[in-house]
């Protein structure tokens, strides 16, 4: 009976040690957040430093000192967990890149962006996957499959283009801004479908057969996943133009544009799609339909020695791998455009390679999904994967990330170029930005020019055209059926009716 009565007790002070605890880390998660962002914007002017490398800086200085100051009793006290960075923390963050995307300059480079995002992921898969066979076996590390080395190829294909990003502004270098960020979701969405194709398939006797079926898998997952972002974010504007919760309750209005965003990406995790994708889309959808049906005070409410030698081998993949698609894939994107200001120039091609060389969270996320078991590297040769991974992750994000800032500005000097509007928008006292930046909406072409009429001008200006019959399709049977800008509910002496009358002012 007191065996009994002592074992509940000491259960009941285990549970409240491990809530403790619990709490501990959850403090010291949000302390370091926190820290970052503050010390980031102390350090932005800084010609080395970036929030990136600001952040992985405090962390690291934060696990000495947990180290040394416990003993190693307090080793697991935050511990990465590829959950809840998939169901938790990436969500937000792409549906904010999709939401804040500029859309007219994202979708005027969707071909190149799609080029290097998805085919560019493709190739670099592939001479990443060839590299790890080839040397992997030679090195003799564990008895790796080829499931493993396939999956090694999609974590290390995945960029982090942050830093690039932090340095350069979608208004002074809207191209290769355009490029760099479309490139970088694409990417990870791809990585992430090709990563779940692998797992999906039994690899241990491949023929063409199982070829065609990966390819085709691929496809699904990518045109599906993309397809119910646009469903969901078409669905979200529907209802709120229909039932305009604003007139009643804006908490309700943001709450549920937040909670369908939300249940895209749930929704694609369900049906085994690229959750990335989703929510990305989207986000774009809710931005070019939903956003302007909202009423404007919910506007106001709301980016050891053998892991030594495989990290190298790996890092010398990466860069031969984004290598071999940047270029190529560059020239090919030139000689579908005869303006000179469309074209990539040969700096921004470097820019664009040395974007791409930094791996971040997606890579981890990836690699503790392949080679850990039940949260722990039990097996020597994934326990040099785990540390390899990391390893290059913060190499390439503090050593290229240093060296971003100096290479643009030496590739770069005079990028505070001033360029037209790419279309006119509403006034930012009217349209406040949602998550991030100002939006830009699909506008209609500027009075005076004339269209192309002839498939012979859809040919030789086949982005513009495709974008001007998009317009008018969308005005006339997307826009008041889904609302949109220019379509919101009408309620007299509502602030978005008044925004309504003061556009044709503004304009």
């Amino acid at each position: 009976m007191v065996a009994s009565q002592l074992a509940a007790v000491l259960s009941k002070l285990q549970t409240l040690y491990s809530d403790h605890a619990s709490v501990v880390s959850m403090n010291l998660f949000v302390a370091l957040l926190c820290a970052s962002i503050v010390i980031g914007h102390l350090l932005e002017e800084n010609r080395w430093m970036n929030e990136s490398i600001t952040a992985l800086a405090i962390g690291l200085c934060t696990g000495v000192v947990i180290l040394l100051t416990s003993g190693g009793k307090s080793s697991r006290l935050l511990v990465f967990s590829e959950d809840l960075f998939f169901i938790y923390l990436l969500p937000p963050i792409i549906f904010n890149a999709g939401f804040s995307v500029k859309k007219k300059q994202f979708f005027r480079n969707f071909i190149t962006i799609m080029l290097f995002g998805a085919v560019g992921t493709l190739i670099s898969w592939s001479i990443i996957s060839f590299g790890v066979i080839k040397f992997f076996k030679e090195m003799d590390i564990g008895s790796l499959e080829i499931g493993d080395f396939l999956a090694i190829g999609a974590i290390f294909a995945a960029t982090d283009s942050v830093c690039t990003l932090q340095v350069l502004n979608q208004d002074e270098t809207p191209l290769l801004y355009s490029l760099v960020f479309g490139e970088g979701v694409v990417n990870d969405a791809t990585s992430v479908v090709l990563f779940n194709a692998i797992q999906s398939f039994d690899l241990t006797n491949t023929n063409h057969r199982i070829a065609l079926e990966f390819i085709g898998s691929f496809l699904y997952l990518f045109l599906a996943s993309t397809l119910l972002g646009v469903a969901v974010g078409l669905v979200s504007a529907y209802i709120i133009k229909t039932l305009y919760f604003g007139r009643h309750s804006t908490d309700r209005e943001f709450a549920l544009m937040m909670l369908m965003a939300y249940l895209s990406y749930i929704m694609a995790e369900l049906f085994y799609l690229s959750g990335i994708l989703t929510v990305f889309f989207c986000g774009i959808v809710m931005s070019h339909y939903t956003w302007h049906n909202v009423t404007e005070s919910s506007r106001i409410t709301s980016k050891p020695g053998t892991s030594i030698i495989v990290s190298s081998v790996l890092l010398a993949l990466v860069m031969a791998g984004r290598a071999a698609f940047v270029f190529p894939l560059s020239f090919l994107s030139n000689l579908a455009h005869k303006s000179a200001n469309e074209k990539i120039s040969f700096r921004q091609q470097i820019i664009i390679w040395w974007a791409g060389l930094m791996r971040g969270a997606v890579s981890m996320a990836l690699a503790y999904n392949q080679f850990t078991r039940a949260g722990h590297t039990q097996l020597r040769w994934n326990a040099i994967m785990i540390t390899s991974t990391i390893t290059v992750v913060l190499f390439s994000s503090v050593v290229f990330g240093l060296m971003t800032k100096p290479l643009i500005r030496f590739l770069l000097p005079h990028s505070k170029v001033t360029s037209a509007p790419s279309g006119s928008s509403s006034p930012k006292s009217i349209t406040v930005p949602f998550l991030g930046s100002t939006q830009d909406s699909f506008e209609d072409s500027p009075k005076g020019v004339q269209q192309p009429s002839s498939i012979r001008a859809l040919l030789t200006t086949p982005t513009h055209t495709v974008h001007y019959y998009w317009r008018k399709f969308d005005n006339a049977f997307m826009r008041p059926v889904f609302g949109g800008r220019g379509f919101v509910p009408f309620v007299p002496g509502s602030p978005a009716e008044r925004s309504e009358h003061k556009l044709p002012q503004l304009q």
